[in-house]
């Protein structure tokens, strides 16, 4: 049987076989050689990246997987159209925009009314107003002083205003000594230095135990005060305007220390009820008891429950103070009786007044102040409205309503761990379910997820741990998990919730960290080259149809330091269409695999903004 089917088979000649073996080894080679070019980076890719620069902290070498190119390379590629030509560069701005803000303009905010500071409110351009140019650096820009030593100095061309080293010179604001900007600690509140301040403000208040973590500081001048409390592992949210004291929010940021432009006026604060464990005012010059008390009534929704409220300076302590004050007694007398009442009405205990600074609390919960609220013919309680929403909110006269309680011993919302372990407990608007999407598993996948991604960033930019980046954006920020990545380095993070995304900017504080509400489609309020390293995960995908991806880069270029870099992440054919942009800005950039490899259809375009500019693009 065996042998009558072997004789149906055809009998191969040697010729057949020689021909299938020659194949075979062309095969072999072929698929060899093609192992061995697609292993090695292209000789392309190297030579666009140009050779290494002393100041550029962005690592990109032969090392490391080419860029992407997802040009066709095959021969049907000529059936198709041409590519159109590249997009024309885009050209820097004059010089006199070096500090252009353009939602808080100096020569726009003219046209809007004085009352109330509504000038200083964020107003920013039209579309048709909009200017489409790179802003440049002031003539001698420096790399800036790495941290910590930029707490205490920064060079003086990087943010030349004089203003405040002449207007506070005798309050040792700022000095200026030959080429550099000297912060010696002081302040309006504080004679005797911002350190002994602190000190005396630690016997008020717990700023050791952990209970303290996040501090809002208005009015906050140069920010010496936040500054010093990072010795305390406090993280400080200081805000001031666009005023008279020019620059100190850039002084700030400058110096390494969180800082955004702001104001007390007609919209709320940009950040979530119950966020900031402590509020701070040293002699802020606002009238706390007008307005209706509604400025105190906007305290008292972003202090966290149990949270403290710090006021020094007028008029307080006005018994001593008030003839260098340049106020009567009786005036200044009024003026604190009012805010006392107020506080009253907010159910807040006096803690303590001792000398200049005096401390309330907010209650843990509102279930005697329901009953106390009639007697002292509080305000009434917010209804209808959400605590949380805080952009282009107007302000109310109501009490923000603390979530109910079973009992008076209960704090509302939940209790916070202590710093540390509050990073990583999972906060308490996801135990509650109040975040939609969110469960404690999520939470904690999300960490995990972050910390292989921040681990994979390294691999581009080495400068993420190398102590060269201070100031970082996160441009959607989900649940933190970037910044709590980030945290065992010397930096801190601008926790951003964009406008359009699910409101998780509530947890993110109760995670310990800080951040803000924001509409990419407008600019930051913040100055020119304020960050060091920006990321934008799922940006341009959210907001691809809501304005155009030019503008949202633009804003980038404007608050990324010179010798900054970004990483954008998003789907590949949204990183192809940013690639094409971000060329008009003579960004060196390329397009990587994230960390799941080549098959994921998430990229990475990694930005190395440390340019060596002409004089033409510098003057």
């Amino acid at each position: 049987m065996l042998r009558a089917i072997h004789s149906l088979l055809p009998s191969p000649n040697r010729r057949t076989l020689s021909v299938f073996l020659f194949t075979s080894v062309l095969c072999l080679l072929s698929y060899l050689l093609g192992l061995y070019i697609h292993s090695r980076p292209s000789a392309a890719v190297a030579a666009s990246a140009g050779p290494p620069s002393s100041d550029c902290p962005l690592i990109i070498t032969p090392l490391l997987p080419p860029s992407l190119n997802f040009l066709p390379r095959h021969a049907a590629a000529t059936a198709f159209p041409p590519l159109p030509p590249p997009l024309p560069d885009l050209p820097f701005c004059p010089s006199n925009f070096s500090d252009y803000c353009p939602c808080q303009d100096a020569t726009r905010e003219r046209r809007f009314s004085m009352g109330s500071l509504f000038h200083r409110e964020r107003h920013c351009p039209d579309p048709d107003e909009r200017v489409r140019c790179r802003i440049p650096r002031p003539r001698g820009y420096r790399r800036t002083v790495p941290w910590p030593e930029s707490r205490n100095y920064a060079w003086f061309a990087n943010v030349p205003s004089k203003r405040l080293t002449e207007s506070k010179k005798d309050q040792n604001w700022v000095r200026l000594e030959g080429d550099r900007l000297v912060f010696p600690g002081g302040g309006t509140s504080f004679p005797y230095g911002v350190k002994w301040y602190v000190s005396e403000m630690a016997k008020l208040v717990p700023l050791k135990s952990g209970e303290i973590r996040t501090v809002l500081d208005i009015g906050c001048g140069v920010a010496s005060f936040g500054g010093h409390l990072i010795d305390y592992k406090v993280l400080t949210m200081s805000v001031a305007p666009r005023d008279v004291h020019e620059a100190q929010v850039q002084f700030a940021l400058e110096r390494g220390l969180p800082a955004m432009l702001g104001v007390l006026s007609t919209y709320r604060l940009p950040y979530p009820s119950k966020s900031f464990d402590m509020a701070h005012c040293a002699r802020c010059l606002i009238h706390w008891a007008g307005h209706e008390g509604s400025y105190l009534l906007e305290i008292d929704r972003v202090l966290r429950p149990g949270g403290y409220w710090v006021l020094s300076g007028p008029p307080i302590n006005w018994k001593n103070m008030y003839k260098g004050w340049q106020r009567t007694a009786k005036d200044l007398e009024e003026e604190q009786i009012a805010i006392e009442n107020l506080a009253k009405q907010l159910c807040w205990k006096k803690v303590v007044e001792k000398a200049p600074i005096a401390v309330w609390r907010k209650p843990t919960n509102h279930v005697h102040c329901l009953k106390k609220s009639k007697i002292l013919k509080s305000p009434p309680f917010c209804a209808g409205t959400d605590p949380d929403a805080a952009w282009y909110e107007k302000l109310e006269r109501c009490i923000t309503p603390l979530p109910k309680v079973e009992t008076i011993d209960e704090i509302a919302g939940g209790t916070l761990a202590k710093w540390p372990r509050r990073l990583t407990t999972t906060p308490p608007r996801i135990t509650s379910g109040t975040i939609s999407g969110a469960t404690p598993k999520t939470f904690n996948q999300d960490n995990q997820i972050w910390n292989k991604r921040v681990s994979h960033y390294a691999t581009y930019i080495s400068a993420i741990q190398g102590g060269r980046y201070r100031n970082i954006m996160d441009m959607n920020a989900g649940l933190g998990g970037f910044a709590a990545a980030l945290s065992k380095y010397p930096v801190w993070v601008m926790n951003v919730v964009p406008t359009a995304k699910n409101n998780t900017l509530g947890a993110i504080y109760e995670r310990g960290l800080i951040g803000t509400y924001m509409d990419w489609c407008e600019a930051f309020s913040t100055y020119p080259r304020t960050y060091d390293f920006i990321h934008a995960d799922s940006v341009f995908s959210l907001y691809m149809k809501k304005c155009d991806i030019i503008d949202i880069l633009l804003e980038m270029d404007r608050i990324l330091r010179p010798e900054g870099a970004v990483i954008i992440r998003d789907h590949v054919d949204v990183v192809g269409k940013v690639k094409k942009e971000a060329d008009r800005l003579k960004w060196q950039s390329r397009v990587v695999h994230n960390e799941k490899g080549p098959f994921d259809t998430e990229k990475l375009l990694i930005i190395d903004n440390s340019l060596v500019l002409d004089s033409s693009q510098t003057s």
